[in-house]
């Protein structure tokens, strides 16, 4: 079930891609209820395919708003950040531990629920939890893994396989064969969840913030 696209109202200050800000239409998973984005963030249209290229959108580090990083071929830089917005555009490559593009790390008062900071996601709109991504994925049994999630039996809510960006090179990695998508919620050691899938496996894991994911909108 789609609803008609609206004028989106992102966070002041937004750098967007090649693309410019994503347009919203709203759609609705019918077993659940919860209201979505139709496309991800950057994503010029809803996936046609898993493997739809104009679907897949930008690839976010978490925690990060939209300051253009996200774009997929953004610079890279190793430097790590001292505060929450990092002043620049740059894809910032963590491949020592802890993995964080922050340093010291500030995970909990980053992305979490409405008021979230630094949400890259337009007005009425934020990073969705574990547990709502959770419940999305479990309506997807049908099939399972990648095709499940793009929409086997006519599902509406539809996630393409954007593939991810490395925290070590900055080089994309898994186009067109696995989905990555951000959740808000951060684990006991401070590690966020989030979605995946490929070919017929999904499921919800934890990970290091410095990686580069996509992230679909939930509305509040």
């Amino acid at each position: 079930i789609s609803v008609a696209a609206a004028a989106p109202t992102y966070p002041p200050g937004s750098v967007f891609c090649a693309s410019g800000a994503t347009v919203i239409v709203d759609v609705i998973n019918p077993s659940t209820g919860e209201i979505w984005m139709d496309r991800n963030l950057g994503a010029t249209r809803a996936a046609t395919s898993s493997t739809d290229a104009n679907a897949y959108g930008d690839l976010y580090q978490w925690g990060r708003g939209n300051d253009g990083h996200q774009c997929r071929t953004s610079s890279t830089t190793t430097t790590l950040s001292s505060t929450d917005q990092p002043g620049n555009g740059n894809f910032i490559l963590a491949p020592n531990s802890p993995n964080q593009w922050r340093s010291p790390q500030n995970n909990a008062n980053l992305w979490q629920g409405v008021n979230g900071v630094n949400n890259p996601c337009p007005s009425g709109y934020r990073i969705p939890t574990e547990p709502e991504l959770n419940v999305e994925r479990i309506t997807w049994k049908s099939g399972g893994g990648a095709y499940g999630a793009f929409g086997a039996m006519g599902r509406s809510v539809k996630w393409p396989t954007p593939g991810y960006r490395d925290r070590s090179s900055g080089l994309l990695q898994s186009v067109g064969n696995r989905g990555s998508y951000w959740s808000s919620t951060l684990a006991n050691n401070n590690t966020p969840y989030y979605l995946y899938f490929q070919s017929a496996t999904d499921g919800t894991g934890g990970i290091q913030p410095a990686v580069g994911f996509s992230v679909r909108c939930i509305k509040d």
